[in-house]
């Protein structure tokens, strides 16, 4: 059995089905965004951290590769759909939505953690007492392994946040 529709009911179906595409690009958008942008905004440098937003931040970023390229993929099903009936500003809206799609697929890939921490790749060292660099009163962080011992002044760790070392013949990592 057919039925019949008369044509202004066919075609309140078809902006139907248009409006909710529109409306599914967009949070798939908003949602891949979502998941790369929410954790670079939740640890920000020098900001009051929760350990509850740092464990989120965290698994955001973990989940932002897989849930970046599928809102990718869902995105060019969606404006492939609604390009054949879009007129030219809804084109170029299609268009200009990809790029935020595009950027959190690109952004999801990236360690930005490490952009905004700036690491000291190669550090240099200079003994205790040729550290003329560093006042008797400066804070520093120490280390002791195996009868070694390591100073970081902080008025340097407070711009790189990281380094790299050996103290004691054992690999370690210094944060601040």
């Amino acid at each position: 059995m057919k039925l019949i529709m008369d044509k202004p009911e066919a075609v309140k179906a078809g902006r139907r089905r248009r409006v909710f595409a529109w409306l599914s690009l967009l949070i798939v958008i908003a949602i891949a965004f979502a998941f790369v942008f929410i954790p670079a905004w939740m640890i920000i440098p020098f900001k009051s951290q929760t350990s509850r937003g740092v464990a989120l931040s965290y698994s955001l970023k973990s989940w932002s590769p897989v849930v970046t390229v599928v809102g990718g993929l869902l995105s060019a099903a969606l404006i492939v759909y609604l390009w054949r009936g879009a007129r030219w500003f809804g084109r170029l809206a299609m268009i200009v939505l990809l790029a935020p799609v595009a950027l959190s697929v690109w952004f999801a890939r990236q360690n930005h953690f490490e952009w905004m921490f700036n690491p000291l790749l190669d550090p240099a060292y200079a003994r205790a007492n040729e550290a003329d660099f560093v006042a008797g009163n400066d804070m520093v962080m120490s280390v002791v392994i195996n009868d070694e011992v390591a100073a970081y002044p902080i008025r340097q760790m407070g711009y790189h946040h990281i380094v790299q070392d050996t103290v004691g013949g054992a690999p370690i990592v210094a944060t601040y």
